[in-house]
């Protein structure tokens, strides 16, 4: 059976998917709600005076079973005290694979394997699933708790830092759509205390939230350009390459690419991280127009410039953006 199986490792590991989780392919990365939980109330056993006290039930008998559900599930089945309910899909393949992202549980299985033969493959690996379930979970509260309120005085993560978004009608800065407000050192007439700098966009306060949301994103975008463009050409000399184009990305699941003809792909959002994990999403998209893939010699290139993409990678991993939408 373990012939049968090959996991889709995290991010970089490399992954065949987020797992906690983003699939990743040979040439870059790839970057829902929480599945409802059974809400029917535990039974507690009675104690009858005239009888002896029963045995003591342990917890997971009192208690709902965990459930991660897939929302495309076609089939569930009992792991451990969990219930998986995954997306089964036939694939002329050779083996079965198994993919954990925010959705839940994916498997491409070939199909003259059996259902059972399915099922044993994921009891087999019941521990290494169950544990990327629970991350991708914890990933995707931790990404809800972050939602940012589009309105005056919204607050998102910039470079790793707060940036106060500031609604100015007067367009009183310099800079198209928006300009950046360096933050403002603390004096002792402020008690000590410092200002956070912001982004001045030009829109009045009766501005809706889709409003802003768009305005902030058109002058990230055009900030993401800037900053990468800078860190591309800063790598590609010490890598000993050369980049030929750069596109923005949007991808919720990629967090960048890369093609032999010199393309580079990047995906805007990563402008919320700090500059180190920028740099190393750089240094690995052009770390592949030398190394088309993600062997031992590729993870080489990259350390030749970023020696610390290892905690870098799992920083991108474990640090979600926030939530837009």
């Amino acid at each position: 059976m373990h012939r049968l199986v090959q996991l889709a490792l995290d991010l970089f590991d490399p992954p065949a998917a987020p797992v906690a989780a983003s699939a990743v392919q040979a040439s870059g990365f790839k970057p829902g709600a929480p599945p409802a939980q059974n809400d029917q109330a535990p039974v507690a056993p009675r104690t009858i005076a005239s009888r002896p006290a029963a045995p003591a039930v342990p917890l997971p008998s009192l208690l709902s079973p965990a459930e991660f559900r897939h929302p495309q599930a076609s089939r569930e089945v009992l792991l451990g005290d969990a219930v998986v309910a995954y997306a089964l899909q036939r694939a002329r393949r050779r083996t079965i694979g198994f993919t954990v992202g925010a959705d839940g549980l994916s498997v491409r299985a070939p199909g003259w394997v059996t259902l059972s033969a399915v099922d044993a493959a994921l009891r087999d690996k019941s521990d290494w699933i169950l544990r990327k379930l629970s991350e991708a979970r914890e990933r995707q509260q931790r990404m809800e708790g972050g939602r940012i309120v589009w309105a005056h005085g919204a607050v998102l993560p910039y470079l790793g830092e707060p940036l106060t978004v500031v609604l100015d009608p007067s367009h009183g800065f310099a800079g198209r759509g928006g300009a950046l407000v360096p933050s403002v050192p603390p004096s002792a007439g402020e008690e000590g205390i410092a200002v956070a700098r912001s982004l001045h966009i030009g829109l009045p306060h009766s501005a809706s939230a889709a409003q802003i949301r768009d305005a902030v994103q058109a002058w990230l975008m055009r900030d993401a350009r800037r900053h990468f463009t800078a860190r591309l050409d800063h790598f590609a000399p010490l890598l000993g390459v050369r980049w030929a184009s750069l596109r923005l990305s949007s991808a919720q699941t990629r967090w960048g690419s890369a093609k032999a003809d010199g393309s580079i792909r990047l995906n805007w959002r990563l402008l919320h991280y700090r500059p180190a994990i920028i740099d190393y999403v750089v240094a690995h998209e052009l770390a592949h127009l030398r190394v088309m893939d993600h062997s031992p010699r590729f993870w080489d290139t990259v350390a030749t410039v970023v020696p610390d993409y290892a905690v870098l990678r799992s920083r991108l991993r474990d640090e979600p953006a926030p939530l837009w939408e």
